[in-house]
């Protein structure tokens, strides 16, 4: 009985999860009122405020979940990347930035980054750098991973690569989100660009 119960608690706060975002995507989030998200839910807003106090509170909920997912499908790849520097972070980036705009439109980042900026104590704050965090530690077990490979030149430090990396990726996403009108290819192919020159450094030395 108590698993049936749990499930059905997550079910209902899946179907608000989904409602919400529907609702920021269609109206935009400071628009969207309360009432409306578990009306789209079908829940009484009494029930809503047993799972959320707030707008914020499902905005982080939504980022969360964004990133969980994206964490999860990026183990198979730090797993079993491709053979080459390149590749292997075209493959792992691609995945993060093609599951971007899964749950939240770029207005939704946007408000999701200012709130983290401003508010940098608040519980959402502490969770989005977590957040940012894993994805940043994932970034560098890829970079581990292919050192150990022979990939990459004994002696570099993957952590920092690592850091390095996913400061760049990140700053682009920012200025991908912040353009209403940049298409996610294009961040992809000049994230690419950038990666290019520091996979061909990291390489072994060829040999003559």
């Amino acid at each position: 009985m108590a698993g049936l119960r749990a499930k059905q608690k997550a079910d209902r706060n899946r179907r608000i999860l989904e409602a919400a975002t529907r609702l920021f995507r269609d109206v935009g989030y400071d628009a969207a009122r309360i009432e409306d998200i578990a009306q789209i839910a079908e829940i009484s807003v009494g029930t809503f405020y047993n799972y959320y106090e707030n707008k914020g509170d499902i905005l982080v909920a939504a980022v969360s979940m964004e990133v969980e997912e994206v964490l999860e499908a990026g183990k198979a790849i730090v797993e079993n990347p491709p053979s080459t520097v390149i590749e292997a972070l075209k493959a792992l980036i691609n995945q993060y930035y093609d599951h971007s705009l899964f749950y939240l439109s770029k207005e939704m980042w946007r408000t999701a980054m200012a709130m983290s900026i401003q508010q940098p104590e608040s519980p959402f704050s502490k969770r989005y750098t977590e957040l940012d965090g894993r994805l940043c530690d994932q970034v560098s077990m890829l970079i581990g991973k292919l050192q150990l490979r022979g990939a990459i030149m004994p002696g570099i430090d993957t952590v920092a690569v690592g850091q390095m990396i996913f400061n760049n990726l990140n700053t682009m996403f920012t200025e991908f989100v912040r353009d209403e009108t940049m298409p996610l290819e294009t961040l992809k192919e000049e994230v690419a660009r950038q990666n290019r020159p520091i996979a061909t450094l990291m390489g072994p030395p060829k040999l003559s």
